[in-house]
């Protein structure tokens, strides 16, 4: 399977991609997409950018974005901290 799929109007991402980001085993990442310990946001480009995706994933202060064409395949890939944006069970 591709790294990254089109699903819909979205994006599936494989586990091994966000686990390999933030220093995960792959088998974590569902149960933390589903505890809203690992978010996400999706934003489709304008303009110039018509027809690149950027697909953000945040975990624990870092942050992991991928642009991706409309078929998946990922263009750019950047891994960053985000100090102060922990998601709220991360604090728990």
């Amino acid at each position: 399977m591709a790294e990254v799929t089109r699903a819909g109007e979205g994006f599936t991402v494989e586990a091994g991609v966000l686990g390999a980001a933030f220093g995960l085993d792959p088998a974590e990442v569902p149960d933390l997409l589903r505890a809203g310990r690992i978010t996400s946001r999706c934003e489709a480009g304008v303009e110039a950018d018509l027809g690149r995706w950027r697909l953000t994933f945040f975990h624990a202060g870092r942050a992991l974005r991928l642009t991706v064409d409309d078929g998946g395949q990922i263009l750019s890939r950047s891994l960053y901290d985000t100090p102060g944006r922990a998601a709220a069970s991360d604090t728990a």
